[in-house]
């Protein structure tokens, strides 16, 4: 990271959330006080904005900006509200294709996933709004631009964005091990939403019991996973080919 994508300061970070800067996640030093402190922590609060509470330490790349113990990550793309994306998409002759990706903590992971999803005529690649890979050079690079001209929404809750895919007929569908069918034996020629899980953890068990339905990859050798990007990709041109 540079600096470059940076904004520090308090007063810096609450005016970025006033005016709806896309901030992807704000750094904020142990042991802060103060009401305008308590001020920004609400804000971010209230925009589900990812707050990290760092040592003093983590600000000493900073030096040389006046960072008064506040650093923001901002994103280098807007992010869309997932609720006007859904009906707008469901509104469209085609039958809409979502993704929604479970803490995906590799950035370039993030980026492969997002170059695919696009490839595949993804309608929007919704993800929570912390604990996942922030958008970097690095996943920019992955996505071979196609993190531009992709649509990002973000929620605080995943399960509320599979209860309001679910309450506007949207299929939801994860992609797990735990399966007991293949993705090539599940209809996917209507409304659906793919769910990835994280590298490491898969989908949360929470989120599990809410989806209408589980399936898996075939495994035919002696490995027993595929890395998530591979794994995505073969579930979305899944959905691809049985729509063609």
């Amino acid at each position: 990271m540079t600096s470059d994508e940076y904004i520090f300061g308090l007063r810096a970070i609450l005016e970025a959330c006033e005016t709806d800067t896309p901030i992807q996640k704000v750094f904020l030093q142990k042991g802060l006080k103060g009401n305008l402190f308590q001020m920004v922590e609400t804000a971010l609060r209230q925009k589900g904005i990812a707050i990290s509470y760092v040592p003093e330490e983590r600000f000493r790349r900073f030096k040389s900006q006046n960072h008064q113990g506040a650093a923001a990550l901002i994103s280098p793309v807007d992010y869309d509200d997932y609720i006007e994306k859904i009906d707008t998409c469901l509104q469209q002759p085609k039958k809409a294709f979502f993704l929604i990706l479970d803490h995906i903590t590799d950035v370039r992971n993030f980026g492969a996933i997002l170059r695919t999803a696009n490839s595949a005529g993804v309608d929007a690649v919704i993800i929570p709004s912390s604990g996942m890979a922030p958008i970097t050079s690095e996943s920019i690079k992955s996505s071979s631009g196609a993190l531009f001209s992709t649509s990002i929404c973000r929620s605080t809750h995943i399960k509320d964005v599979i209860y309001y895919l679910q309450g506007s007929g949207v299929k939801v569908i994860a992609a797990t091990e735990k399966a007991e069918q293949h993705i090539y034996d599940e209809p996917l020629d209507e409304h659906i939403a793919i769910v990835m899980g994280s590298e490491d953890k898969g989908i949360h068990p929470s989120i599990l019991k809410l989806v209408d339905a589980q399936a898996k990859l075939p495994m035919l050798g002696k490995v027993d996973s595929l890395n998530v990007s591979v794994a995505c990709g073969l579930f979305l041109y899944e959905v691809v080919r049985q729509r063609l």
